[in-house]
């Protein structure tokens, strides 16, 4: 069974969340009912979204109200003082009398619930920034990048949002998060790795970038040559990359190769994101580096969408919005710190 990764329970949360305020505003649409148990049953990080986002509903339903002496009256006066009914959520799965039996007002105890859901997804996405920032060396948060100097001469150009250790005696860097642009020292004597995972790049001296992702390891060379090898698959895989050349390596052994301007590698120091026929729950991931608030990509098949294109950092929400409605989608901000990237 394949664990699901933060970004598919941002992207579960986020969908659960949605479902629970559209169970909550048409309960007796069948379709409406038809579409959510077949998300429910597309996938683990689905059903434990909405397990989760089912408990905290079920909690606030049940929660006595504080302060009724200031809002009661005015809750009266609208007729919305009627007692909440059970909400009948079990195993993940709501019954259709407990969907019949929700009173509107329990709109707000779901909207609450979403919120609170997604809440708890911010938990799974802080910590294990917590966690990096104990272990790395160095550590850059939403749009801040910088360039350590090592001790054999060598520079690490550290991307947004992304954490690294590094040992210049040995000549190794291990990059934990995120990206970095590698400008290596020649020392015939002495060669220079960086551990992504369980992908390693093996140089002398040269000019690459190196970036990880939910899938695996991207590798790419402006400046002379690396090997890039995965030794822990069977068949292990190796690849010699030159300028120009970069390879992707699964985590799973899998290689796709390809070849670009060298100056494309390192793009994101010119403030941009080059995409060759990338996912574009990819591209969005990289756009997360720079934004400063939470994007959420609603739909895990739009996601898979192919994206080509050059699209500019500095301003992250355009980018967003570009790369949704080139596919026929849509990029909403909710506020400046939430920007909901959906299929229309």
């Amino acid at each position: 069974m394949t664990t699901p990764t933060p970004n598919d329970k941002e992207r579960a949360t986020a969908e659960a969340a949605r479902w629970l305020v559209s169970l909550e505003e048409e309960p007796g649409d069948r379709e409406l009912r038809a579409r959510f148990e077949a998300w429910l049953a597309a996938s683990p990080a689905n059903a434990d979204a909405w397990a989760n986002t089912s408990d905290i509903y079920d909690m606030m339903a049940k929660t006595s109200p504080v302060h009724t002496d200031h809002w009661a009256p005015y809750v009266a006066a609208r007729g919305d003082d009627q007692p909440a009914a059970a909400t009948g959520v079990s195993h993940g799965q709501p019954s259709d009398r407990a969907l019949r039996r929700r009173k509107p007002t329990r709109r707000r105890i779901a909207l609450g619930a979403a919120a609170a859901a997604l809440a708890a997804c911010l938990i799974i996405t802080v910590m294990p920034s917590v966690l990096l920032r104990l272990d790395a060396d160095y550590v850059t948060s939403t749009a801040e990048s910088r360039s350590i100097q090592m001790g054999d001469g060598s520079t690490v150009h550290l991307a947004p949002d992304s954490a690294i250790t590094l040992d210049g005696d040995a000549r190794r860097a291990r990059l934990m998060k995120g990206e970095a642009f590698f400008e290596v020292a020649p020392d015939a004597d002495h060669l220079f790795t960086v551990a992504a995972r369980e992908v390693q790049t093996t140089v002398l001296g040269t000019a690459f970038n190196v970036r990880l992702e939910d899938r695996g390891a991207v590798v790419a060379v402006r400046e002379g040559r690396v090997r890039v090898d995965h030794a822990t698959v069977q068949p292990p895989a190796s690849e010699g990359l030159k300028a120009g050349d970069w390879v992707r390596i699964g985590w799973t052994g899998s290689v796709q190769r390809g070849t670009a301007p060298p100056d494309e590698a390192g793009g994101w120091m010119q403030g941009q994101i080059v995409a060759r026929d990338r996912p574009l729950a990819e591209v969005i991931d990289d756009l997360r580096r720079y934004h400063t608030g939470i994007i959420f990509l609603t739909d895990s098949d739009f996601g898979e969408q192919r994206v080509s294109g050059v699209y500019n950092l500095a301003d992250p929400v355009a980018a967003a919005q570009a790369i949704a409605e080139a596919h026929g989608g849509a990029a909403r901000e909710i506020s400046p710190w939430v920007l909901v990237v959906s299929a229309r």
